[in-house]
Parts: structure tokens; sequence; C-alpha cells
């Protein structure tokens, strides 16, 4: 899979560098290319942003760099256009997957006031929100996009660890021990260290069940406080 971001401050996707997502950029099972909006400014001093018609507070991305830059990066329209943004859809699991079958991603990262809307309609395909809160740029929910998707890429992480984790069978995850058996008076429970799987696949699915109906019962058809 291949995920193209557009932005206008590409020095900010340098995590993406490391641990599990640089590994697998490192190793060919997925490709992160990251874009400066404003090599394609078509202005002497790559200007990028301008006031907003109708007057009000903050500056406005300009329609030409981005569409300049889209129309580079995906000139037939094949990949997936995302632009991120707080009006956008929330993101969430079932999301992830289904972005998966896609071979092409790109993420457009709105930064001050936001995107001439022009570009929105002729240029974009969807918008994602990664929560009900404004940050000062796209950057960070494109980082959350490219972290999520990244780990279901083939290979990219064992099938065994994305069995069961939290939000993949409907509900939160089981809580995880390992070493020390014994830690600051507390102990592992007992049915970890019995060798018993059964048992331990039935106490993994209880708990799960009580902490997703303590934390979060809306992911199980209830109303979350």
């Amino acid at each position: 899979m291949k995920i193209t971001v557009l932005t206008l401050f590409p020095d900010m996707f340098t995590p993406l560098k490391e641990s599990i997502v640089g590994r697998a950029v490192n190793s060919g099972k997925l490709n992160i290319e990251i874009v400066n909006i404003r090599d394609f400014a078509q202005n002497k001093h790559f200007k990028c942003d301008d006031y907003p018609f109708g007057g009000g507070a903050g500056m406005v991305m300009m329609p030409q760099p981005v569409a300049s830059a889209i129309e580079a990066v995906d000139a037939d329209h094949k990949a997936r256009r995302i632009y991120m943004s707080p009006k956008g859809e929330t993101f969430k699991q079932e999301k992830v997957f289904s972005l998966l079958n896609y071979e092409h991603l790109v993420l457009l990262c709105g930064h001050y006031e936001g995107l001439d809307q022009r570009v929105i309609d002729l240029y974009i395909d969807e918008e994602i929100s990664i929560g009900d809160y404004v940050l000062t740029g796209g950057e960070l929910p494109a980082m959350v996009v490219c972290d999520c998707v990244a780990r279901y890429v083939d290979g990219v992480i064992s099938d065994g660890s994305l069995v069961d984790e939290s939000f993949s069978g409907g509900g939160l995850e089981y809580p995880q021990y390992t070493r020390p058996a014994e830690f600051k008076g507390m102990k592992v429970p007992e049915v970890l260290l019995s060798g018993d799987h059964k048992k331990i696949d039935e106490w993994r699915k209880e708990e799960a069940q009580k902490l997703t109906l303590s934390r979060r019962p809306d992911l199980l058809g209830g109303e979350n406080k």
C-alpha cells in the first residue's frame, strides 16, 4: 500500500520513521510519501494562504497549490483522496478496514482556518476527523490514520497480535501482564500462570466484557457515561 501525505509542514512526520511504521517502510511493506504543498505554489514567495472572502479571523489555504499537489501525486484519480478535517466522519476501527481496500491513499492536511471549499468539492472523496476537538492542523490526524492503517498491511504485524485488540471484536481488550509474577505486592492472576489455555481464554473474555461494560458500554449497545 502507498500513502501520500500532502502537508505544509513535512518535518512534522519524522515520527513515522520510527518503530513499527518505520520498519514497515524500510522493509518495503508500506510506502509513505510526504509531499510539501509549498513546492507547488505558483508565486515567488511560495505563499499558500490568504485572507478569507467575507472577512473573519485567520487565513485560508489557497486552492491552486493544493490542487496542483493533488494532480501531481494522483493524476488519474486512482487513489482515495481524504481531507483530514474536524467536519469529517469520525475515524473508527471499521474505517481502517475499509481504507485497506485501496492501494493508494492521499491524505490532505489542512491548516490555519481551513481549506478553500472549491478544492474539497473538486478533488476530495471524503473527510475524516479523529475526534470532536480542533487541532492546529491535519498533520497529527494524518499520522494517526497512517499508523492505524499500517498495522493491518500484510506482514507489518503478526496476525496473532491483531486478533484480540480493542475494538477489533466490538469491545475493549482484556488486561495484560508480564514478568515479574509479583510487583509491589500485586500478583498476576493465578489463572494466567495455570497453563490451562481454556480457562485462560474464558478469563480473558470475561475480563474484556467487564472492562467494556464499565468503560465503553456503548460498544455493547448500552449508553456511555
